[in-house]
């Protein structure tokens, strides 16, 4: 007989007819006279009850079904009798693929986040991460069906660079040198003559640098892929890996892109709120109890555009009217989180889109605006996350754009190809990074983001 997935059972209407299904044990209570066992297989957030008369299964089969035990079983899908379900499964031959003992860390109680983290190899069996990597799945479909909807075309840019897009430093180094015995110059620098690339390579920070390459040939991209930061950040907001959607647009202004970024990211919501149904409904139960509506509250209303300058004016009335911050506010500063979160949360109460930041604050590729201060860069803000995107109308002018390479001193040999295209054939144009963990924070209501991928990469941890 061919397995039926849980899912399917659960909407199947076929009663009296025999079926089989395989998971992983959720629960096992039993009596005399019958047994229940909650059945699981990860398609979706709900079980299958299977009802097995005890007469009819060999005891030691029943003695060893316990928890995370997984098991083969074939019966007679009927109407259920009890409450919480509409159809369950009359067992009649049950096969354990596996046992599973009494130190089982998954066990049925009340685990911290913290703990099961310790045991990433085994959480994503548990109803909350099995919920969210669904909605991760997801959010990813929903992506890249919007990008192709849209006339975008997927870009795949590298994840070994010899350029660092953001200017930090902050780049994981790859190289295939022997580490006890690096060849160094007469300065006592490393020499990289030998090494595989014969230069100094490190895994990609972004893909957006590329990106505008292929945006000035194909009109518009996107990346979706694998980004890397070393920075010393132990923050339930930070990854050292992490995943990025990076869309690049030609031909775009500020208007137009501030426009994309709102309508990309309630599509997304919508995505959700249309496909993940019951999962959002047991996150929202277990999880955050304010989720399904500010979910919806993001879709239906529209999102603030405020000026930077306004925005820290703003911040200045309200430490005026007796708001704490942990960070003084003035302008030229760089917003903490603190300052994002009381714009959307407390002042405007909906998601804001941030622009005409001070120069001096970001990339050196954000088009200066004419007052010489400020570029035209955006940041949309968002309930209890913060910053959730990042972007930019990039600087088309060679000369403007050579100005800030020189004056934030960024070495020339990196950004000769990236010049080059505002040598040949300029265009204007922008586009923005969305870090994907933070979207799939959002729409969970998880706390951390190292609870929205499967393995998380953090300072002193890579396991799994």
């Amino acid at each position: 007989m061919k397995r039926t997935k849980i899912i399917d059972v659960l909407q199947s209407t076929d009663f009296n007819q025999e079926v089989l299904v395989k998971g992983w044990v959720r629960t096992h209570r039993s009596s005399k006279a019958v047994h229940f066992i909650a059945l699981n297989d990860g398609s979706t957030i709900k079980n299958v009850q299977i009802v097995v008369d005890p007469e009819t299964i060999d005891p030691e089969t029943l003695k060893n079904i316990t928890t995370g035990a997984c098991l083969c079983v074939s019966g007679t899908l009927v109407e259920s009798q009890g409450q919480g379900q509409t159809v369950e499964i009359q067992g009649k031959e049950i096969e354990i693929y596996g046992l599973c003992g009494n130190d089982y860390p998954m066990q049925k109680k009340g685990q911290s986040f913290e703990y099961m983290r310790q045991h990433a190899h085994l959480r994503l069996r548990t109803n909350t991460f099995g919920a969210v990597m669904r909605i991760r799945h997801n959010m990813a479909i929903a992506i890249h069906k919007y990008f192709h909807d849209h006339g975008y075309f997927y870009f795949h840019t590298p994840i070994i660079t010899a350029s660092d897009a953001e200017g930090a430093g902050e780049m994981f180094q790859v190289t295939t040198q022997d580490l006890n015995n690096l060849q160094r110059d007469e300065q006592g620098k490393v020499k990289y003559d030998d090494d595989f690339f014969g230069k100094m390579t490190s895994l990609t920070v972004s893909g957006q640098l590329e990106g505008e390459l292929g945006a000035t040939a194909l009109g518009q991209i996107y990346t979706f892929g694998p980004t890397f930061r070393a920075e010393n950040s132990n923050t339930p907001r930070h990854l050292a890996e992490f995943w990025m959607i990076e869309p690049e647009i030609a031909f775009t202004d500020l208007d137009d892109l501030m426009g994309i970024e709102e309508e990309f990211i309630k599509y997304c919501v919508q995505w959700a709120l249309d496909n993940c149904k019951d999962d959002l409904e047991f996150l929202n139960k277990m999880i955050d109890k304010t989720l399904l509506t500010r979910l919806q509250s993001v879709v239906n209303g529209s999102f603030v555009r405020l000026d930077y300058s306004e925005g820290i004016k703003i911040l200045e009335e309200a430490v005026k009217s007796g708001q704490k911050f942990e960070y003084p506010v003035s302008w030229g500063m760089d917003l903490a989180s603190e300052h994002e979160r009381y714009l959307v949360e407390h002042h405007f109460k909906k998601p804001v889109i941030m622009y005409n930041y001070p120069k001096e604050i970001k990339a050196f590729y954000m088009k200066i605006n004419e007052d010489g201060k400020t570029v035209q860069g955006t940041d949309v803000l968002f309930p209890q996350i913060g910053e959730i995107i990042g972007g930019s109308v990039r600087e088309e002018s060679y000369e403007k754009l050579l100005g800030e390479i020189e004056h934030r001193h960024i070495p020339m040999k990196d950004m000769w190809w990236y010049l080059d295209t505002r040598k040949f054939g300029s265009c204007p144009h922008g586009g923005f990074g969305l870090g994907f963990e933070r979207l799939i924070l959002f729409v969970t209501g998880m706390q951390n983001i190292r609870d929205v991928i499967p393995f998380p990469r953090t300072p002193k941890s890579a396991e799994f």
